[in-house]
């Protein structure tokens, strides 16, 4: 397999993975001890590892989220808390599901062996904000913690490769999301509200976009061989469905 396809196949299953520890109960609960509501620890969770910023480069950096969410989230996040300490609270939360519920399955050391070789090897170019979270130390280091932990940094190398080629196709984030196959649902799930724009001539356009990402993203894969790249996918897939029955518990 090229690396592209490696970044396609595995794709669908890291974007899944990288964010069900943000379901679960325990990091909801971590959200309600420092004071903030689900979606104010979710805006500030992801990007505070870019530090003390302001809200228009939050939303630049987060993209596909409303700017008025975002503000909101924010703003009303860090008059109670420092950005970093809740990167920090969310990527604790993050290793302590990690090592619930992926340490002692079979196939998670070697799929954590592939995913930190795939972390490491990525280009962050033009992507500050993965370039941000693979900067912060991990609090855990089972091969559960780092695994999730992997998932999440690929995420947020999948997501930041995505804003730049729906960028390069002339598309609004909006538009983006629109065209994807959650659609409106999937616009007002990212704090947009209605009226939305039609979307039609725009799929064209998201497909093109959704290959750009695969070639963008493919250098971080280029660090396996081929048939480690089949492997990844495969134990991605095995990962996906173990999880599949119970995602938020």
């Amino acid at each position: 397999m090229t690396p592209e396809q490696v970044a396609a196949g595995s794709k669908p299953a890291v974007l899944e993975l990288g964010e069900l520890f943000s379901r679960s109960p325990e990091t909801l609960q971590r959200a309600r001890e420092l004071g903030l509501s689900g979606w104010a620890f979710y805006v500030t969770g992801r990007a505070g590892a870019l530090g003390d910023i302001h809200a228009d480069t939050v939303v630049a950096a987060l993209g596909f989220l409303a700017p008025e969410a975002v503000a909101d989230g924010w703003d009303t996040a860090v008059r109670v808390v420092r950005p970093l300490t809740v990167a920090t609270a969310n990527l604790t939360e993050c290793c302590r599901w990690g090592t619930a519920h992926l340490d002692g399955l079979p196939g998670t050391p070697r799929l954590t062996a592939l995913l930190e070789r795939v972390v490491a090897a990525a280009d962050a170019t033009g992507m500050p904000l993965f370039a941000a979270w693979r900067a912060m130390p991990l609090p855990e280091h089972t091969d559960g913690a780092r695994a999730a932990a992997a998932l999440l940094l690929l995420r947020e190398y999948f997501a930041g490769a995505y804003l730049l080629a729906v960028r390069a196709a002339g598309m609004t984030p909006l538009e983006a999301v629109l065209a994807g196959p959650a659609g409106e649902d999937g616009a007002a799930a990212c704090g947009w509200s209605p009226p939305y724009p039609a979307v039609g001539p725009l799929v064209r356009r998201r497909l093109w976009a959704e290959a750009v990402t695969d070639r963008l993203a493919s250098t971080g894969f280029r660090a396996l061989r081929p048939a480690e790249g089949r492997e990844l996918i495969e134990l991605l897939s095995d990962l996906r469905s173990v999880l599949r029955p119970d995602p938020a518990g």
